[in-house]
């Protein structure tokens, strides 16, 4: 398609798209305004990572990994629940949004509300309960080793208050159980720095996952739990050092139970070593207490949320504008899909691209009641005048050989081919020709209707056995120089009687008795119009735009070219008054239509109309020829 079709397509059309549309924007608007108006508060925080020594690249990227890891955890269902029963009413996730601030730490939450302030307070809320959450998670990791150490140290604390007891009555008895608690702490110490070498082991070498051969690297968090197991391996071994130094005092006192300065001695460098434990056990519990501070991650407030005095929902001018856009993108599928399964000849231009037969005649529409004399009736009006350009076209194409019997066809009923005989008829009669018009359709006659004529008898009873003669079958209509001969009665076998010798005979007859003949056919629906366009100097194929489909017309101009006719060009029918494009070449008839042009005026109201309807009675001309 080129330009000049799409801006055709666009003036049939814009009807459509203008109201497609403004739908679109009315119906968005109604949308709006019966939405609930949403607001939204918004809070900043800062996420604040454990400290750790030195700085890389891979710390950064777990900095940011950790900061996108509280984004999604502030939105799961426990910490939403609990900010809910903080706060006292119903919180949903779906009204939780959060986003990281590119390259940085901060994490910027929004929270939508029909309420503005409590969208403020659960943006609030959820910074608090997330940071406590938070703490009490991470401090999990070490509540086992500080309660671990709390537990030695009350055991020491137990085992030097009984040694201060017995140093003056010590006994083998207190002897041998301190030696069987130390050797029973020697063998939990034991397997306790084991297990600790085995687990920091298996976070530095993992086993590989399926399908690599590369070991993957620990990441921060794995770091600083070898770290952590590190410092506690590291204590417990000093601790088990102290244990076997304990131990070999005891077998050494049991040894020596009869000498008493050397017992009282050894009691004194026992008590000594538990001391020392003690003291170790208390600096390994501050150091894990310090660490589990500095390990810890957590987020704070930089920004607290505001109450919002505007909501953010609805939008109304951008709800608007997507409708508008919408409704013209749903009214240019509408348009596509039509034209797409719309097959029917729209224009002149399409119709000789199609049919490839010239285009020689551009009819608007009659008044309904009119239709079928139109020209007789308002022979000045702009419709005339095209049905005159009609037949000065025809004098034209018959110059080489001369139209003396003109078929009108069409593909289909409702095209309005018979008006186009009757009045095509009358612009001859005009010129003073003598014009006989035929209605040779025997199955839908239409000419007696339009013309107001009796039908009893006419061009079936021609065929009958004692037929009249074809004087008395033509009817005189109004004008001195127009003869009609209507269809008769309907036969059964209406093709027979066309495709007839007789009709042959008939067809030469009325060429000697008048100048132009011309003949209503039936549509290519039936083989009628075929069989007699054949018999005759030439056809005129009628389309009415936008409703003959192409394949018809296709077809009866194929049937017309099979049986020899002489096509001599097509005429658009019914063109729609305020439809100019319609006209091809000739589009200056549509502004008639409008009155836009003082050149043609309808006289209907005058007195001139009775010099053009003269009645008359008999066909004069016919006595002239009379053998």
């Amino acid at each position: 398609m080129d330009t000049r079709q799409y801006l055709i397509l666009l003036q049939r059309w814009g009807w459509l798209l203008a109201a497609g549309f403004l739908a679109g924007g009315l119906i968005a608007f109604g949308i709006s305004m019966y939405q609930q108006p949403v607001y939204q508060s918004y809070t900043r925080v800062q996420v604040m990572s454990a400290p750790r020594s030195g700085s890389s690249d891979y710390s950064y990227w777990n900095d940011q990994q950790l900061a996108q890891t509280y984004a999604q955890t502030m939105k799961t269902k426990p910490v939403v629940d609990a900010v809910a029963e903080r706060v006292g009413y119903p919180v949903f996730t779906k009204q939780i949004t959060t986003q990281l601030v590119p390259n940085t730490q901060l994490i910027d939450i929004f929270v939508k509300d029909t309420n503005p302030a409590h969208a403020a307070e659960i943006a609030n809320t959820l910074v608090i309960v997330f940071s406590k959450e938070n703490s009490e998670l991470q401090s999990a990791r070490f509540a086992e080793a500080e309660q671990s150490l709390q537990n030695q140290i009350s055991q020491i604390d137990a085992q030097i208050l009984e040694l201060q007891t017995n140093s003056s009555t010590a006994s083998q008895i207190a002897s041998k159980a301190n030696l069987a608690k130390a050797e029973q702490e020697m063998t939990r110490l034991e397997k306790e720095i084991l297990a600790i070498k085995n687990e920091i082991e298996t976070i530095r070498n993992p086993t590989p996952l399926p399908g690599y051969f590369i070991t993957p690297s620990p990441n921060v968090d794995e770091l600083n739990t070898i770290a952590e197991k590190e410092l506690r391996l590291q204590q417990l071994q000093n601790t088990y050092t102290s244990y076997q130094q304990i131990y070999t005092n005891l077998v050494v006192m049991g040894a020596n139970n009869n000498d008493t300065n050397l017992e009282q001695q050894q009691i004194q460098s026992t008590l000594a070593l538990y001391q020392q434990i003690r003291s170790n056990l208390i600096t390994s519990y501050e150091n894990i207490r310090l660490t589990r501070l500095n390990s810890t991650s957590n987020i704070i407030s930089i920004e607290p949320a505001l109450i919002s005095q505007s909501p953010v929902s609805p939008n109304t001018l951008l709800n608007i504008g997507l409708g508008l856009a919408l409704g013209l993108i749903l009214s240019s599928v509408i348009i596509f899909v039509v034209e797409y399964l719309d097959d029917t000849l729209k224009t002149a231009d399409q119709a000789e691209q199609v049919l490839r037969v010239p285009v020689i005649g551009y009819i608007s529409e009659f008044q309904h009641n009119l239709d079928g004399v139109y020209v007789a009736k308002k022979p000045r009006s702009p419709e005339a005048e095209s049905v005159r350009t009609l037949r000065t076209n025809l004098e034209f194409a018959g110059v080489d050989h001369p139209l003396k019997t003109i078929l009108i066809a069409s593909s289909h009923p409702g095209e309005g081919k018979s008006t186009i005989a009757v009045n095509l008829a009358l612009t001859y009669v005009q010129i003073g020709k003598r014009v006989l018009l035929i209605d040779a359709d025997l199955r839908r006659p239409r000419i007696h209707t339009f013309l107001e004529m009796d039908n009893r008898i006419g061009l079936s009873d021609l065929f009958r056995e004692n037929p009249p003669s074809l004087q008395e079958v033509i009817h005189a209509w109004n004008e001195k120089n127009l003869g009609v001969i209507t269809s008769g009665s309907i036969p059964p076998n209406a093709t027979d009687l066309l495709a007839s010798e007789k009709m042959a005979q008939i067809l030469n007859s009325v060429k000697n008795l008048v100048d132009v003949t011309i003949i209503d056919a039936p549509p290519f629906l039936v083989s009628d119009a075929s069989i007699l366009a054949s018999r005759v100097d030439g056809v005129l194929f009628v389309i009415r735009p936008n409703k003959t489909p192409q394949d018809s017309a296709l077809m009866g101009l194929e049937q017309l070219q099979r049986s020899g006719a002489r096509v001599v060009g097509l005429v658009m029918n019914k063109i729609p008054r305020n439809r100019s494009y319609y006209y091809g070449g000739y589009r200056h008839y549509s502004r008639y239509q409008d009155g836009q042009s003082g050149y043609y005026y309808d006289d209907s109201e005058t007195k001139n109309k009775k010099a053009f309807l003269k009645w008359g009675n008999i066909f004069s001309f016919l006595n002239k020829n009379k053998p």
